[in-house]
């Protein structure tokens, strides 16, 4: 039994266009490159079915992708950040041989960008 071809979008581009062209007739083509006739038909009337969508001013399916990337890569290099802020202060104030009112002493207040509530998680102040 014979395995199935898959043909990549860029050769199935190439076939059409030189069918589209004219110099040579669907059959001399499909000679060419040893396909059937028929698929190539079906190429072609694909192709210039979806054509207008190369004019469409809407976002294409790589434009989605690319900016659903940058903006997941955006949120990866905030929580780094945030990350790196929280283990500097943890090397700053966090000593486990402290009592608890000691480590309650140490959360800041008016730190910029860790809130109380997460300096005691990291304190291991539940009780606050």
């Amino acid at each position: 039994m014979k395995k199935r071809n898959r043909y990549t979008a860029e050769f199935k581009t190439k076939v059409v266009l030189e069918v589209m062209r004219e110099e040579q007739t669907v059959n001399e083509i499909a000679a060419k490159y040893e396909l059937n006739p028929v698929m190539i038909s079906r190429w072609k009337a694909e192709f210039l079915e979806r054509s207008s969508m190369v004019f469409e001013k809407g976002q294409s399916e790589m434009d989605k992708v690319r900016k659903e990337y940058e903006s997941k890569q955006e949120h990866l290099e905030k929580l780094v950040g945030q990350l790196t802020v929280e283990i500097d202060w943890l090397k700053k104030n966090l000593d486990l041989n402290k009592s608890l009112q000691e480590r309650k002493n140490m959360i800041e207040r008016d730190h910029p960008t860790i809130s109380i509530k997460r300096q005691a998680a990291l304190s291991n102040c539940k009780n606050l």
